[in-house]
Formats: C-alpha cells, structure tokens, sequence
C-alpha cells in the first residue's frame, strides 16, 4: 500500500480556505442585517433622549424663574426670528406699615399733593434680608410711567443697611417725588436686576442674560448694550432649530399665560417641547 504523501499529511488546502472565508463572510452579513438595526435605533433613541433632556431642563429652568418674577414685569418681543423674553426678578416683598398706631412707628407716606419727603417705612411681619442693589417697588401695573417698575415711576433704589431689616429705607425720586399709588394689600416688591432669555435659531442657541441695568424699552440686541455687557451670559441650550416665546397677561383677571415653546434638532433627529406658564400679575 503507497504511503500517503507528507504534503497531505495536515493543514487546508487553498480552496478549503477560500470556501471557510466566504461561509464566514456570509455570516457575518447575516448577522450584520439583524444587528445594524437594533444599534441604529438604540442610537437614535440615546440622541433623541439628549434633546429631550437639554430641552426640558431649559424650559424647566425658564419657567421655575418666570414664577418669581415682578407682577405685570414679564415682557416678550421678536426681532426677526429671535425671540426675547425680559422680567423682572423678585429678590424679596413684605407689606409695609400704613398707620401710626405705637409712638415710634413709621408709616410710608403717599403724598397726594406736592412733594414727599418719606424715604422710609416700618416692614410689617419678620425682618426682611436685603442685598446691595435692590430696589422697592410699589403697585407695579405697568399701564403708565407712573405704575411701570422699568421706565421707574414707581421704583426707588434700597439705601438701608444689609442683612436682616425690619425697616425700609430708599433713595427720593428727582424731586422727592413720592411713590405714585398705594397697593391695595399693603404690599411691596423687592427687584435686583431683570433677565433676559433669547433664542436664536440662526446660531442654534438659547442664552440667559442677568446683572444688567433695568430699561424702559426691552432689549433685543446681544450685541450692544445693556446685553453685550450684562453681568452674566450664560448658554442655557444649544441644538436649537427653532423656538417660540408668546405672552397672553389678561389670560385672568390676575394671572397672565407665558407659552414656550423649543426644537432642537442633532444629525437628523428634532424633539419638539412645549409649555405653559402661569404668571402672578397681582400687584
């Protein structure tokens, strides 16, 4: 019996290798076709998850601020497709003293003819801590100059001490001027600066601006002041498509309705949130 050759004694021939390639390759495309896509919408559903989470958040944060802003302050305008949202931020409110009713105590005096000389008033209830840069502001309807906290008829700059008050004082207006209206409930408002949230799609972004001076015509430019050199600028989103601000403050008789509303868009992928915000205009 011939004894086998050494040559075939072991291994793969050429062909039996090409063949165990091709098997492997047609495999391994098998098995690319039911992978592909359960990794393709898991990506997909992890990028949209993001946007959803970048929108919410900003939306959450806007909103959460909206609430504690000035009654009769929040304001919206659009410059194009920019849209612009300003109010004012309460930093604090009490209700001030109207009457004498101990010796010693001091009212705040609303002059109905001529000039007051009134630059302090006794808070009712506990102390009240006050910051520098504050700001009193009375009965903010904003109908006029007079009952408008940005063009400041009816806003006057905090002097006191700071820390915990229990009395009020504040800088006269030019002329001594007094406070223009009473509040009804005896209250008053303590602002500090205004803020601004714009949404622009063109640049994809959503920023809050603060620690700027308070105006009587809203701003709408990033680029010039009081935006350009607002104390902070902050980016609040990015990925933005687009976006919309829009202000009903009759919704009630004391509550307006602030609507926003954001699209954020990444390699092809848009959510879409929206949200309503209701705002205390009870003076």
């Amino acid at each position: 019996m011939p004894a086998t050759p050494k040559w075939r004694a072991g291994g793969f021939s050429l062909i039996e290798l090409i063949v165990v390639m091709v098997i492997v390759g047609i495999v391994a495309s098998m098995i690319a076709l039911f992978i592909v896509n359960p990794v393709r919408g898991y990506l997909d559903s992890t990028r949209r998850a993001v946007l959803v989470d970048i929108a919410n958040t900003a939306l959450m944060r806007m909103a959460r601020e909206v609430r504690l802003a000035l009654p009769n302050s929040v304001r919206v305008s659009q410059n194009g497709n920019v849209f612009y949202l300003e109010f004012l931020m309460l930093d604090g409110g009490g209700r001030y003293r109207e009457q004498v009713g101990l010796p010693g105590d001091d009212p705040l005096d609303f002059a109905t003819q001529g000039v007051s000389t009134d630059t302090r008033f006794d808070l009712l209830g506990p102390a009240l801590s006050m910051a520098a840069g504050t700001q009193i502001v009375i009965y903010n309807l904003a109908l006029d100059a007079d009952t408008d906290a940005y063009q400041g008829g009816n806003r006057r700059a905090y002097t006191g001490a700071l820390g915990a008050v229990s009395q009020i004082n504040f800088a006269p207006a030019p002329g001594g001027a007094p406070f223009p209206m009473e509040s009804p409930g005896r209250r008053f408002h303590v602002v500090r600066t205004p803020v601004t949230y714009a949404c622009n799609p063109a640049t994809g972004e959503l920023r809050r601006y603060a620690n700027y001076g308070i105006g009587a015509v809203q701003p709408t430019d990033p680029g010039a002041p009081p935006l350009s050199t607002a104390g902070n600028n902050n980016l609040l989103a990015s990925m933005v498509n687009r976006c919309r601000f829009a202000y009903a403050p009759g919704a009630s008789e004391t509550l307006g309705q602030l609507t926003l509303w954001l699209e954020l868009t990444a390699e092809g992928e848009s959510v879409s949130l929206y949200r309503e915000v209701v705002v205390s205009n009870e003076p």
